[in-house]
């Protein structure tokens, strides 16, 4: 037996830290999909299942447990910028200016209750409490990536001292972070009184009234005697509308339009336009009819067609030359699930599904061209993915000076990758990086990467969080934590309603997001048979994700440095 005893207590062995990792994790992952009340604690599980291995001794070199820390870290956070990647920017516009602006609202709120509570609770003297208050933040806030950010930041202010064990404060306020989140957004229901009922009338009511984002399909005849002679590109300038005309049916052929196509009386058109412009349309070129498209003598086809050749990225519709090239229409672009209009400045991108229609020979020719091998898609780019993670190491390594600041400033090993992944997501294709992975390959790197950073952490915590928690502030931490959980959502949720006007779920949905917490979420999408709750999430997602980790960093240099 005495192979088996090695196993388990030789730390410097290969197979024991495999076994390590291996028990942590499993044994994390699987406890996180208990469920209390509905609510489950997820993978974040494991920080607690390698905190009791680390107690009991269950441990490896720090060397080891440094290396497979950081380097999840950097996995984890590089994954989730070219995931937020492609919607950053976008997410300040259609009203995300305000909502993006209450988030940050929050996020400042959470720094500030943390700051408050440690002022009045902890004795400031000890330069370890401002730190593990900093734990407690980001265990109160449910935010991973931001402890990870501000651990990362405590080895340049502690390098010749031991490093305090701020998982600690997280692990404290983790779970009631999570109940508090649910229970301040039910809160503000009662407070503001509102009804549910009402509020899913008022999305039905928006639902319907916004058909700018819907396409709208139309059989036209043309009977405005001014468009005799007039081309597509001359009505589309006169008429200032968006509309795609895939099919024009003239003297009995069916032909597909270019921009200087030629209407008469008595064509026949197929259009495709957004769901409030088509009332406009409709009475500027002629009445609806019925058109039999399938017994045309040139029949057409529709097919979506996916992006996957490598040198199509970054190119934009027009620069393909559909029309005139291969004398087929692309209708729309489906990108994240999203559908796109198809305006001739659009840029393509690798997993974008274009809507072509034509006649068969020439819409299989344009597929051969784009690629179309949906098998391309379902390998990840790892080229890309580790050419970024250099970048973003280089880039967050670069030191910036700052008055008062003892050590100059660095994004680390967590900032640094975040922001070049968000910019390789967003922008990749102009430099020719294939930034596309399938959402399987992106959760899979990802939840990889926090795990292991989950159970690394944990097991350095864990020989002292007992006495962390008997001996220590512990249950400080719990009611610290809850109170940073809470005291943002109640100030920022009612003025958000009071204020903005904002629907209740899409209240929950902004909460949700800014404190990047999936539980809090799947509790709104539960109680609302809309796509709000998710529409609130994913606008504020982005910038909280970065300003949770930046402002991580900014707090423990600039203050703990101090």
């Amino acid at each position: 037996m005495d192979w088996l005893i090695s196993l388990f207590t030789s730390s410097d062995s290969v197979a024991h830290i495999v076994l390590l990792y291996a028990s942590v994790i499993a044994v994390g992952v699987y406890l996180g999909k208990i469920k209390i009340a509905g609510i489950s604690l997820g993978v974040t599980f494991v920080l607690f299942a390698g905190i009791a291995a680390g107690h009991i001794g269950f441990t490896a070199s720090p060397a080891v447990l440094s290396f497979l820390q950081e380097f999840g870290l950097i996995l984890f956070v590089f994954m989730i910028g070219l995931q937020v990647g492609p919607g950053f920017f976008e997410s300040f516009k259609r009203g995300g200016v305000t909502l993006n602006a209450l988030s940050t609202t929050i996020i400042l709120l959470n720094i500030l209750v943390m700051f408050a509570c440690y002022y009045i609770f902890f004795d400031t003297s000890n330069p370890i409490n401002l730190p593990m208050m900093v734990g407690t933040l980001y265990g109160a806030v449910t935010n991973t990536p931001g402890l990870g950010a501000a651990n990362e930041a405590l080895t340049s202010v502690f390098e010749n001292g031991e490093i305090p064990q701020i998982a600690s404060g997280y692990a404290c306020a983790y779970p009631l972070g999570v109940l508090g989140i649910i229970g301040a957004t039910i809160a503000i229901r009662y407070i503001c009184r509102i009804s549910m009922d009402k509020e899913e009338e008022q999305l039905n009511v928006e639902e319907s009234d916004n058909g700018a984002v819907k396409p709208h399909f139309l059989n036209l005849e043309v009977t405005n005697s001014y468009l005799e002679g007039k081309t597509i590109s001359q009505v589309h300038n006169f008429l200032n509308r968006d509309f795609v005309c895939s099919r024009l049916l003239h003297d009995g052929h069916v032909v597909i339009p270019t921009s200087s196509t030629v209407f008469h009386i008595g064509d026949r058109l197929f259009i495709v336009c957004a769901e409030n412009d088509a009332e406009a349309i409709t009475a500027f070129i002629g009445p609806v009819v019925n058109v039999d498209w399938k017994k045309q003598d040139e029949p057409m086809v529709s097919k979506r067609i996916v992006v996957t050749r490598p040198s199509i990225n970054g190119k934009t519709l027009g620069q393909m030359h559909f029309s005139s090239g291969f004398g087929v229409n692309v209708t729309r672009v489906t990108r994240h699930g999203m559908d796109l209009f198809a305006s001739s400045n659009l840029s393509l991108q690798i997993g974008d599904r274009i809507m072509v229609v034509g006649p068969e020979g020439a819409v299989n020719r344009v597929a051969s061209v784009m690629g179309n091998s949906v098998k391309r898609l379902d390998a990840p780019n790892i080229a890309t993915i580790f050419v970024g993670i250099f970048v973003g190491i280089i880039f967050g390594s670069i030191p910036v000076a700052f008055p008062g600041i003892p050590v100059p400033i660095k994004l680390g090993i967590a900032g640094g990758p975040l922001i070049i992944a968000i910019l390789i997501g967003r922008f990749g294709y102009k430099v020719h990086l294939v930034t596309y992975t399938t959402t399987s390959a992106n959760m899979m790197l990802r939840e990889i990467g926090l795990v292991l950073f989950l159970a690394s952490v944990g097991i350095k915590a864990g020989e002292g969080f007992l006495d962390t928690i008997i001996q220590g502030d512990g249950l400080k931490y719990v009611y610290t934590g809850f109170l940073i959980t809470i005291i943002p959502i109640f100030i920022v949720g009612i003025i958000a309603r009071v204020k903005y006007k904002f629907n209740y779920f899409t209240i929950m949905g902004m909460v949700a997001g800014t404190y990047t917490d999936p539980p809090a979420l799947a509790y709104a999408n539960s109680v609302c048979s809309k796509d709000a709750p998710a529409v609130g999430y994913s606008t504020v997602y982005p910038l909280s994700m970065f300003l949770r980790i930046f402002t991580a960093q900014i707090i423990i240099l600039f203050f703990c440095g101090m």
